[in-house]
């Protein structure tokens, strides 16, 4: 499990394809909240989405920053990496068929484990989609 942003970016930045990062700010209500923060339950919302390419990213510090100056209610971001082909990274244009496939997980809970999820603070979350 990658437990800092710098780890994806470095490995995204070790690939033999380039890549673009794909982005998806969700908000997280519990719905029970008074349970152990390992243990809740709750509703996960697609808010935003954003594809860049590994040089147009520092830190997480600055992703949060940039997504705050658009949206600040969402409290998760889910990744997911996209390989280009020949040398060349995949366009804006070519992700978002899969940043609409990643907003369509999140709403209902498929596949969810094949993103890297972390909080505003930086933290790795694993979630569970329970039906």
């Amino acid at each position: 499990m990658i437990k800092m942003f710098k780890e994806l970016l470095q490995m995204t930045n070790e690939q033999s394809a380039p890549q673009r990062l794909m982005f998806l700010f969700a908000n997280a209500e519990s719905t029970n909240p008074k349970k152990s923060k390992k243990h809740q339950r709750g509703t996960i919302s697609p808010v935003m989405c954003v594809d860049k390419l590994p040089s147009e990213l520092s830190t997480f510090d600055a992703l949060v920053k940039e997504a705050d100056s658009i949206a600040k209610q969402w409290n998760f971001v889910f990744i997911a990496s996209l390989s280009g082909e020949n040398g060349v990274a995949p366009t804006t244009d070519e992700a978002e068929p899969f940043l609409n496939k990643m907003a369509n997980d999140i709403e209902t809970g498929n596949g969810i484990g094949r993103y890297v999820i972390f909080d505003r603070e930086e933290n790795p979350i694993e979630l569970e989609a329970n039906g």
